[in-house]
């Protein structure tokens, strides 16, 4: 494709309301092809829609409107190749793409702006952008979904400790752990499904911001891209960037989710841990440790939030002040949904990844689980189970064992029966069937408790529902 602008110095497709090309810094500021050609597809599809539009009501003649679709097909075709030429003069994909249809197709291509403005066109392209990634995040967090599950299922037995402030607390289960992340991520698939459903509605044909005085059917429109239904109110229309902001929100808190998981996963893989292991697949050497292993594959997902957050950041400041209908300013939405999409969507592959990839240490596991006193909550319940004890004396009495044990430098299913007498003299020989951290978590069969029995239900139930 020519670059239109060289002959006649200024960007012609403006027409005759100006004389003079824009100045140079005008033309860096202004145009935006270097990062909105992504939505060739989505602006050559509501071309294409708006053009059957236009012929249906009359508007446009059927041999029109097949020699324009015919044009928009064979650009999409040379964009997909690497045939086209991009021309930052003409600004944006909108007017790239009218340039070289009336090149293929001359005056026909005219007509196909007809009832339409580039305010409509770049909110309707933009809003098939985000829910086209918005179902291709859907799918990449169910498959995460599934391998957290089949991982939860496998390892539903393995003990291993469950942490408050970093803490020892009490025993859990490396299944019922991963299954905490099944939640998580399905919260957010229903925030982004919800983003979806609010903005399925169609921006085409709310012109520039009034509507137009032309007969057209936006219903068919709506229909033909897979919208709902079209907007309701034209000013509306071209200055909502909610479905936007919805979507960034929604990927800021998923972003959250995934960078507390691979937190653990830095956590779990350090040498004081060795909770895991990860293959060399997903983690990298050092250029003078020999003997390193770095979990650089999450340490990049903990830090992709930063970009994500930032970009819902920075399209919130741009949008707060702005006036009906459409400013300028929005053109500075496109590379921060951009670019937030396909971090998340990495983000989101490596994790996956990740979770697949990782072998527990089911001995390092249960040792772990049992240190810290781990077991001192059973110890109470036990104590207000077996001896009808309040709960808050139970509390005490096993503070003092703790006390003692931790004086000795035993655990508590260490320390003998005369000790524990010595504190609350009506104990047993029964307590120690409480003090195991298998034990502990076999008793943790309240619904959504540790229990393996309980983790293996609920894994089979996810997956299950995830088929």
């Amino acid at each position: 494709m020519s670059d239109t602008s060289k002959d006649t110095g200024k960007n012609s497709m403006w027409g005759g309301r100006f004389a003079a090309g824009p100045a140079a810094i005008m033309e860096d500021i202004n145009a935006s092809i270097g990062f909105d050609q992504k939505l060739y597809r989505q602006d050559i599809q509501g071309s294409k829609a708006h053009a059957t539009m236009l012929a249906e009501v009359g508007i446009l003649t059927a041999e029109d409107r097949d020699t324009i679709i015919k044009g928009l097909t064979q650009i999409g075709e040379e964009i997909e190749h690497g045939h086209f030429t991009f021309s930052r003069a003409l600004e944006d994909i909108h007017m790239n793409v009218e340039a070289r249809l009336r090149e293929l197709i001359g005056d026909a291509a005219g007509r196909l702006h007809t009832a339409r403005s580039r305010n409509d066109q770049i909110a309707t392209d933009t809003k098939l952008y985000v829910r086209a990634a918005i179902d291709g995040i859907d799918a990449a967090l169910a498959d995460l979904q599934k391998a957290l599950a089949k991982k939860a299922l496998e390892y539903a037995g393995t003990v291993m400790p469950g942490f408050t402030h970093l803490q020892s607390a009490q025993p859990v289960t490396f299944g019922h752990h991963l299954l905490a992340y099944v939640e998580m991520v399905n919260r957010d698939r229903g925030r982004f499904q919800d983003a979806r459903k609010r903005l399925n509605e169609s921006p085409l044909g709310a012109a520039a911001l009034a509507g137009t005085s032309f007969p057209i059917d936006r219903k068919m429109t709506a229909e033909a891209l897979d919208f709902d239904r079209p907007t309701a109110n034209s000013l509306d229309s071209v200055s909502d960037r909610d479905y936007a902001l919805e979507t960034l929100a929604a990927a800021s808190i998923l972003s959250m989710h995934l960078s507390r998981f691979a937190e653990e996963i830095v956590i779990w893989s350090s040498a004081q841990f060795q909770f895991i292991q990860l293959s060399d697949a997903l983690t990298t050497g050092s250029s003078i440790m020999p003997q390193k292993k770095n979990p650089d594959a999450a340490e990049l997902v903990r830090a992709k939030i930063g970009r994500v957050m930032g970009a819902f950041t920075a399209l919130m400041t741009v949008m707060k002040g702005l006036p009906m209908a459409y400013a300028k300013d929005m053109q500075e939405d496109k590379e921060p949904i951009f670019d937030a999409l396909e971090t998340l969507e990495l983000s989101i592959a490596a994790t996956t990844g990740m979770v697949r990839d990782m072998v527990p240490n089911a001995k390092a596991l249960k040792k772990a689980a049992g240190s810290g006193y781990a077991t001192a909550t059973d110890l109470a319940d036990w104590l207000v189970r077996v001896l009808n004890m309040p709960f808050r004396d139970a509390h005490h009495v096993t503070g003092t064992l703790v006390g003692m044990a931790a004086e000795r430098k035993v655990d508590l299913h260490k320390l003998s029966l005369d000790e524990m007498q010595s504190v609350e003299p009506r104990i047993t020989e029964d307590v120690y069937s409480v003090l195991s951290v298998d034990k502990s978590v076999r008793s943790r069969l309240s619904y959504g408790g540790t229990a393996p029995q309980n983790v293996r239900k609920q894994a089979r139930k996810w997956l299950r529902q995830l088929s």
